[in-house]
């Protein structure tokens, strides 16, 4: 064993060790070391960390014995997350595998180039971590003693409503956080739960729904004389607007993933019973229609904006969702006779979609430019304005909001309209899925960076901004007394997603945002009851609607903790490029491409 003191002053005391695991004589020496250690801690010796050297301190050894001449230790990770070079965490991220992304991670490990916990407690979380846990697990639901999901909130002050069910889009942040704590079962039993859904004849008000419209949620109910279960599911038919919700099959599709890429078992997926509830969603949104674009087109309400707030049309959260499900699906198919029928459609529809969504939703200060300028009543293929947007429609608001580095996805385009809001969940999946060029990857996390009072504040993060307000609420809104100005879906700050901006800003290497939303965040959330929402401009007030013991904010926060803490988790929900789907556009594309 080499031994070599670097420095030894009274703050601190560094040591390189090289040890010959063969030698008890090495074992002896390294004994006295850690014995001459420990003395000098107790002798009042500060901790520090050392970026350049491995510093072994008392508590970082754990001796086991003398065995066959070997000494025991357990090392644990000495460097935060905040102090690895951006480098160690961003290779491989931005590396595009073509069509060989492994699937499967045998072991429950991603295939992402990025540190992992060296073991279960090598760090040391907040103390509202371990609350997050105890609250999470208190919206268990069972179905015959076996746990299938989590209600939406546990509030006991409030009527329950519709918040003691499952909801799909809900569960998705919970599902991750179980599948990143390596208990993967309740997982499993929702994805066959919400399959079997599926199954079920659909009908609203005499009409019949499509056979691959999954539930928007459903509820356990138990006959304690009986002593069985039953499940009631809600396919839109009691939800307010009676919308279906086009989402929850979008994100059963991804979750199925998620569990797949975690766990290694890609058995479930390659069920008949799985395989052909992916081909039913397909079916439903590859379906050809009389439309012109390659985007899927859906009603108000039908996703996690789901009140009326002016997204119909082609909402560009359901296209960053439609986008990521056509990957998924890629790899989840199996590659018998159906299986590749949907292969081929799928890569069709992935180039079109890709295409339009990089094209003609994407906007920064050059594509503003461009619209401003734009001329009307354009005829024929080689029209420049395509969609005929009259430049006086641009809001003020853009005209300030809009950085000279940054840009993002709007919230809509169709003929003669263009929503310019800024919707976060649409523009981090974006990042995920990779429909996100990495040029527009960068630039969404530098609007972001530019406009962070605005997106952020005091409270990670706006749902949609800026709010509607005054003439125009009343008239996109109908009045809704929920949605007024800077609350609910109109401009509110939504805890969950901060697992999302978590995510995009580790795929982008900008941890240092995430760590920045996630502290504002733990400086309120368990304090707060962990409200579905907050109100104001910056987030300020708890919702004046808003469910307290909110389970996907409980759960959104706990996703993003451990996937800072350990980036590798990322595999579970975020797509590597896929060179079949190129060829890549630039950052400020112009309409005429």
């Amino acid at each position: 064993m080499k031994f070599f003191l670097l420095s030894s002053h009274f703050s601190t005391l560094r040591f390189i060790v090289i040890i010959n695991k063969n030698s008890l004589y090495s074992s002896f020496l390294l004994y006295c070391l850690i014995h001459l250690s420990s003395k000098l801690v107790d002798l009042g010796i500060e901790r520090k960390r050392d970026k350049g050297f491995l510093c072994i301190e008392k508590k970082d050894l754990l001796i086991d014995g003398f065995e066959e001449g070997r000494i025991k230790t357990r090392i644990g990770r000495q460097r935060s997350f905040e102090e690895r070079s951006i480098s160690e965490i961003s290779v491989g991220l931005n590396r595009g595998l073509g069509s060989s992304e492994t699937l499967y991670s045998p072991g429950g490990r991603s295939t992402w180039e990025t540190p992992r916990s060296s073991a279960p407690n090598a760090f040391e979380p907040h103390p509202m971590f371990a609350e997050a846990w105890d609250a999470l697990r208190q919206s268990i639901v069972f179905f015959n003693g076996q746990p299938v999901g989590t209600i939406a909130a546990n509030d006991q002050t409030e009527d329950a409503l519709n918040y003691d069910q499952v909801f799909v889009r809900d569960f998705v942040p919970s599902a991750l956080a179980f599948l990143m704590n390596g208990e993967p079962e309740i997982v499993k039993n929702f994805l066959l739960k919400t399959l079997y859904l599926q199954g079920w004849e659909k009908r609203v008000d005499r009409f019949k729904l499509g056979e691959g419209v999954m539930p928007a949620s459903f509820k356990v109910l138990h006959n304690p004389n009986r002593k069985t279960d039953s499940l009631l599911a809600d396919f839109g038919e009691s939800a307010i607007g009676r919308v279906a919700p086009v989402d929850s099959g979008l994100w059963w599709i991804i979750l199925l993933r998620a569990y797949t890429k975690s766990t290694g078992d890609s058995t479930l997926a390659e069920t008949d019973e799985c395989q052909k509830g992916i081909r039913l969603i397909l079916t439903l949104c590859l379906s050809e229609g009389f439309d012109t674009f390659p985007t899927l087109l859906c009603a108000d309400g039908c996703c996690m904006i789901d009140r009326q707030m002016g997204i119909y049309g082609y909402p560009v959260e359901i296209q960053a969702l439609f986008f990521m499900v056509l990957r998924c699906a890629l790899v989840l198919l199996k590659h018998d006779t159906e299986g590749k029928e949907f292969v081929d459609r799928v890569l069709k529809r992935l180039h079109a979609l890709s295409y339009h969504m990089r094209s003609y939703f994407w906007i920064d200060i050059q594509q503003l430019n461009n619209i401003y300028r734009y001329k009307t009543e354009e005829y024929s293929h080689t029209a420049v304005n395509k969609f005929n947007v009259i430049p006086e429609s641009i809001p003020e608001w853009l005209l300030d909001f809009m950085p000279n580095r940054g840009g993002y996805f709007i919230g809509n385009v169709s003929p003669a309209r263009m929503d310019f809001r800024w919707f976060a969940l649409g523009n981090c999946i974006a990042i995920l899925s990779c429909l996100a060029t990495n040029e527009q990857s960068m630039a969404i996390m530098d609007l972001l960076e530019e406009r962070w009072e605005e997106l952020v504040g005091e409270m990670p993060l706006k749902v949609c901004y800026p709010a509607i307000e005054n003439h125009e609420w009343r008239i996109v809104t109908g009045c809704d007394p929920k949605n007024t100005r800077w609350s609910y879906h109109n401009g509110g700050s939504w805890p969950v997603l901060l697992w999302l901006l978590t995510a995009a800003c580790i795929k982008t290497g900008r941890p240092q945002i995430a760590r920045r939303a996630i502290d504002l965040a733990e400086s309120r959330l368990l304090k707060d009851g962990w409200p579905e929402y907050y109100d104001g401009k910056l987030g300020r007030y708890i919702g004046k609607q808003a469910r307290k013991y909110q389970t996907w904010s409980i759960a959104g926060y706990l996703v993003a903790k451990m996937m800072l803490e350990d980036p590798s988790h990322l595999g579970m929900i975020s797509l590597e490029e896929d060179k079949r789907i190129k060829p890549l556009m630039k950052r400020s594309t112009s309409w005429t491409c």
